[in-house]
């Protein structure tokens, strides 16, 4: 997916908070949960992301969601991630 495309549908999809991280290292979070959906979008670099329980590697182009309240655990590449967020406030 191209980043105007990604960025888009999230702001049909009511995502208004939009942010760039680029991750060389991260630190050992384990599984944890926002309170927040996260969109997220990988624009360099790779990261492996257990959600729910389901584990998948994402590279450039790749983009998932993750709902407020999912456990879910990150795993950087070899050389980091860079990453376009976006969040949206939960919707209960």
């Amino acid at each position: 997916m191209e980043i105007e495309a990604f960025r888009a549908d999230a702001e049909a999809a009511g995502y208004t908070d939009f942010y760039r991280r680029d991750l060389k290292t991260a630190g050992d979070e384990g599984p944890h949960t926002h309170d927040f959906d996260a969109r997220v979008m990988v624009t360099g670099g790779s990261i492996k992301l257990t959600i729910a329980g389901t584990c998948k590697t994402y590279s450039p182009g790749d983009w998932c969601e993750v709902p407020a309240g999912t456990v879910h655990a990150e795993e950087l590449g070899p050389d980091g991630v860079q990453l376009l967020v976006a969040k949206r406030a939960h919707r209960p």
